[in-house]
């Protein structure tokens, strides 16, 4: 009987062998797949082939082999979606060798309220042609503009499916745009940096996207910009977006962290007739700013954790409640002028927080203080204190009546508050949100967070050192510590979603904050 169940157990280890692709047809059909979708189903079977994570990590780092007879010149193609069909051009060089990578440079058109889809042109780069590379030309129109939903998660497929296609280096693809293409390369930058190197706005202007007719779906987090540098193009006599206006948002980003490039055509309206003189400056901007895969450095801010939650080698899982204490810093406060600073934090009438060494300290505020009268007025609850303390004038001298603990209690002194800058938000976010600020020195991960429960890292062999332990310290507690274990399976995963030969990852680090 024992025998007879070791055969039995045998033929069917046997046959589960035999079931096994092997490795080498599991990559096949890894590299034909036509999408994500695809490339997800086929990964499984190169798991399932036993193939062991040194032999697979360098099977993807060398990549798939190009067809020598992909097409040259421009080629029109159509993204078939339940939303709806979006035609987009690839204008590939004639010389086109598969052997080699190519520079490629997204383009997004101006003029988004057009009717239809229909190329402008031949469909090529035209004018706009710089160095030899591939240029991917997507299409937006009044019912798919480039911030549709939709067009987020139909730019992101092309460039995919493009990759599959031509030999593209995955580290220097950059997204461009005109106009209305321009604004988008901001939007786009806040929501999906990932696979970009850089971005390279001309005639666009931020502040469009705060228009509610475009009907934008989620908040919007400009301190997300900071992650990749800018080329930046306006014209001074621009009569929709004069670099007058633009340049001060400019400087805020750049003080904020941003590295930018500004280029203000000072006789430019609102084309790109300066295209001949700016050329050589914006190509060699894109050629000195190739793409980290894995950045030491990263910031990410979003409203879904279930979309838009990623940057590179961070994914927000979860949202929890805001951490205590200092703010991160944020390049959406957008400083406005002065304004006087009594130094308390009010909800209307309601005391939260008196800063040390303030003239409100002086005064003897208390948090949880809630004002009744000022010189003998008695005011609403409903008004904002700190809004109404502006109409005094500095010396004045000030009577308050407070309800401390159910007990009225007086406080005396003279109005002298400090003047400090007015920051007003670029854009007023009220969705619940989370953040991670990331920073790696070796195998060790700073983490500062705010809002956040959960996040995910991902682990690259080509930025962590396997043999050693990895050390990760969220909001000043390490909550993590130790070795991780290369993963096929993890591998893989992420390798069908990139679709990138340098972003590999072998483990993942979950981490749970303690709320």
């Amino acid at each position: 009987m024992k025998k007879t169940i070791a055969v039995l157990f045998v033929a069917a280890a046997m046959r589960v062998i035999s079931a096994a692709p092997s490795v080498d047809a599991a990559f096949k059909a890894f590299w034909e797949a036509a999408n994500v979708e695809e490339a997800a189903k086929a990964a499984s079977d190169v798991v399932q082939s036993g193939v062991t994570f040194d032999d697979a990590y360098a099977r993807l780092r060398q990549g798939r082999a190009y067809l020598a007879n992909a097409p040259r010149g421009v080629v029109k193609l159509t993204r078939r979606t339940a939303a709806g069909d979006f035609p987009y051009t690839v204008d590939v060089p004639q010389t086109y060798d598969p052997a080699k990578k190519y520079q490629a440079r997204v383009q997004l058109h101006g003029g988004v309220m057009r009717p239809d889809p229909a190329a402008r042109g031949d469909g090529s780069i035209g004018a706009l042609a710089g160095v030899e590379q591939i240029y991917v030309l997507p299409q937006s129109w009044a019912e798919a503009q480039w911030w549709a939903a939709a067009q987020f998660d139909n730019v992101r497929a092309i460039v995919d499916s493009v990759k599959r296609t031509y030999n593209i280096d995955e580290n220097r693809v950059v997204l461009s745009g005109v106009s209305d293409g321009g604004t988008a390369t901001y939007y786009f930058a806040m929501r999906d940096t990932t696979p970009y190197a850089s971005f390279l706005p001309l005639n666009g202007f931020i502040l469009v996207l705060r228009n509610r007719d475009l009907d934008i779906r989620g908040a919007l987090y400009p301190h997300n910009l900071t992650n990749k540098p800018f080329f930046v193009v306006n014209g001074g006599k621009d009569p929709l977006y004069p670099a007058s206006r633009v340049e001060p948002f400019i400087r805020q980003f750049e003080s904020g962290g941003l590295q930018v490039v500004y280029k203000p055509q000072a006789n430019a309206v609102h084309n790109t007739a300066w295209w001949r003189e700016v050329k050589d400056s914006y190509e060699t901007f894109v050629r000195e700013h190739p793409r980290d895969p894995h950045p030491a450095t990263l910031t990410w801010q979003t409203d879904d954790p279930a979309a838009r939650n990623r940057a590179h080698w961070l994914v927000i899982d979860r949202f929890g409640n805001p951490r205590p204490g200092e703010e991160l810093p944020d390049i959406n406060n957008f400083s406005a002028g002065q304004e006087p600073n009594f130094g308390l934090r009010s909800s209307g009438m309601a005391v939260v927080s008196v800063l040390p060494g303030s003239n409100a300290m002086d005064f003897g505020f208390l948090p949880g203080d809630i004002v009744e009268s000022i010189n003998d007025r008695t005011l609403p609850r409903g008004l904002e204190l700190t809004e109404f303390l502006s109409i005094y004038d500095a010396g004045t001298k000030l009577h308050f009546v407070v309800s401390r603990e159910n007990r009225p209690v007086d406080l005396n002194g003279t109005y002298q508050p400090t003047m400090m800058k007015r920051m007003s938000p670029i854009f007023s976010n009220g969705a619940r949100s989370g953040r991670v600020d990331l920073a790696r020195e070796g195998n060790t991960i700073r983490a500062m967070t705010r809002g956040v429960a959960a996040f995910t890292l991902l682990i690259s062999p080509d930025a962590f050192d396997f043999s050693q332990p990895i050390r990760v310290i969220a909001d000043s507690r390490t909550v993590f510590e130790g070795r991780v274990q290369k993963s096929v399976e993890t591998l893989m995963k992420w390798a069908a979603r990139d679709n990138d030969r340098t972003m590999l990852y072998g483990a993942e680090i979950q981490v749970t904050l303690t709320q």
